[in-house]
């Protein structure tokens, strides 16, 4: 496979599109640090509808924490992205690669930066289903995600994947994305906010990465 080169108008959309994302995680960190009566309510009543099916289906819980631990965990987004580098450096497209970790680090700079400084209190309950450490905004696991998959689904495109590979990448990475979120509020450890949260701080980490490589790659 080969490198593709993008036109520069899809630089422009990448450049819009990193604008966009950055606005909203923008807003929506604002809304939660200013603890917006809409929001919260809203956080609340999701959270709690899900916490008693959570509670009543313990097998179906079980499977979300297989899930949500094993699977989608932030542990497994890392040693893939291990693998990835790795095979990249293998291949001596170091530019790359180093792009793929310096993302993905970044991400977990703002992950843990944006936890220290909002210091959400998780949801609590009488009987959980589940624990977690840390605080709340955003979900690690939802931004870690997003950031490892979101980056092998821009490298597939990068590389010129054939349009089978690239659409699968795109199913599993949206798949993942999504149910990672839902098992995070289903186990009753994050609020729907958290979720949403580290889903736009994750694509604006992608965004930015793509965008870094372009300009590096271009000399600009």
């Amino acid at each position: 496979m080969t490198l593709t080169s993008d036109p520069v108008r899809s630089r422009t959309r990448g450049g819009l599109a990193l604008s966009v994302l950055a606005a909203l995680s923008v807003l929506l960190l604002a809304l939660v640090a200013l603890g917006w009566g809409p929001l919260l309510d809203f956080d609340r009543w999701a959270a709690e509808g899900l916490h008693g099916p959570a509670v009543d289906e313990p097998d179906v819980t079980h499977a979300n924490r297989i899930l949500t631990d094993w699977v989608w965990d932030p542990w497994t987004m890392r040693l893939l992205t291990v693998a990835l580098v790795g095979w990249l450096l293998w291949r001596r497209e170091r530019l790359l690669a180093g792009v793929i970790a310096g993302g993905t680090m970044a991400g977990v700079i703002v992950q843990q930066g944006m936890k220290a400084a909002v210091g959400r209190d998780r949801p609590r309950w009488p009987d959980p289903v589940d624990s977690a450490h840390y605080a709340a905004y955003p979900s690690g696991h939802a931004m870690s995600a997003v950031v490892t998959l979101g980056l092998v689904v821009w490298l597939l495109r990068r590389y010129g994947a054939s349009g089978g590979w690239q659409v699968a990448a795109w199913v599993v990475a949206a798949v993942s994305v999504a149910g990672v979120g839902f098992t995070r509020v289903w186990l009753g450890v994050h609020w729907p906010s958290d979720v949403v949260g580290g889903w736009l701080m994750g694509a604006a980490v992608v965004l930015g990465s793509a965008a870094f490589y372009e300009r590096v790659r271009s000399g600009s």
